[in-house]
């Protein structure tokens, strides 16, 4: 099968490169550097498959282009599949398939990383001892040990980092509209978001963006959150009204904020735009505060779990071809033979 391999970066090749031998080199990649959208779909004209991230745009005009240009399948090498137009993509005729759980264990300790970052100021430590400055003075935090921390999303990555908190000592309390056995097997408290907000010291937000969970943190939710408590964000960047959040930092009732995401990222993230002024005003107002860390979507970012994006996505394309892509792989089963 024949893959135009949308948004490559070079860190991506040698995995799948590797994933590809060793599936006997059954599929042909072309590795492609610009994003997909629209205008750059029929780049995969002739290609039975198109393999996307999670920058690539598959609204219903990209989503067209790419079935007049002969593709079939969409092999996401990512969990989330909020920029898949899946009504457009089953009435063209183009099945989606994804990565479910490439590592949940590399998104949750990133989490802690950023909460452990904010909290110790280590950010701020690093760059203060950089000029030899050894002062103490604002570098004071709290024991994780006692607090409690709310989970947005008790998923695979929501229970990996229940696991970790529990560790520490924490109490865990969690949200999800469907709470996970394993979760409350731990011990943890389901609670609507409405009540689990104000009982928290950090709240971390593990949930797919839809519908319904976009702009979950907004003006009302963050005026539910204990004055001084954390946000982390390491889903996806609209769960997040930014705007709001900005204004909570400003007024300083949210003590502190670490996101991997960004809701505008497209234009941002995976590019080195040192030499560039950035033209995104909300995004550079974020980065002048002293208590937000942000770090450019790197929380899926290990070894362990690229070799599980690429290991899985050529799994899918191969069950494609044989119309057998596991249940949990499979968003749209159109033109997938039962």
């Amino acid at each position: 099968m024949r893959v135009a391999f949308f948004s490559a970066k070079p860190f991506e090749k040698p995995f799948f490169d590797e994933a590809r031998d060793a599936s006997g080199g059954a599929h042909e990649i072309v590795y492609l550097e610009p994003r997909l959208t629209r205008d750059t779909a029929v780049l995969a004209r002739g290609f039975h498959a198109a393999c996307l991230f999670t920058l690539d745009t598959a609204d219903e005009p990209a989503l067209r282009a790419l079935a007049d240009g002969g593709t079939r399948f969409l092999a996401l090498r990512s969990a989330g599949f909020n920029n898949v137009d899946l009504r457009a993509a089953e009435a063209l005729g183009i099945a989606v398939a994804r990565v479910p759980a490439y590592s949940p264990y590399a998104v949750a300790e990133h989490a802690v990383g950023l909460m452990l970052t904010l909290n110790r100021k280590i950010h701020r430590a690093y760059n203060r001892v950089r000029e030899h400055n050894f002062s103490l003075d604002g570098l004071m935090g709290f024991d994780m040990h006692g607090k409690t921390v709310g989970i947005v999303g008790a998923g695979r990555i929501g229970e990996a980092l229940a696991r970790i908190l529990l560790g520490f000592g924490c109490r865990v309390l969690a949200h999800d509209p469907a709470p996970s056995p394993a979760c409350a097997a731990l011990g943890i408290e389901f609670l609507g978001l409405h009540d689990l907000l104000p009982r928290c010291h950090i709240v971390s937000l593990q949930c797919p963006l839809t519908p319904d969970t976009r702009h979950l943190i907004d003006v009302r939710a963050l005026a539910r959150m204990r004055r001084g408590a954390m946000l982390i964000n390491t889903s996806r960047g609209a769960v997040v009204d930014t705007r709001a959040v900005i204004d909570a930092l400003k007024a300083g009732h949210l003590g502190s904020l670490g996101i991997d995401v960004y809701e505008e990222e497209g234009d941002l993230f995976f590019r080195d735009l040192s030499e560039q002024v950035l033209h995104d005003d909300v995004f550079a107002r974020l980065l002048t505060f002293p208590n937000v860390v942000v770090t450019a979507h790197q929380g899926f970012f290990t070894a362990d779990a690229m070799r599980n994006i690429a290991s899985t996505t050529l799994e899918n394309l191969a069950g494609f071809e044989a119309g057998r892509i596991p249940p949990a792989n499979l968003v749209s089963a159109a033109r997938v033979k039962a």
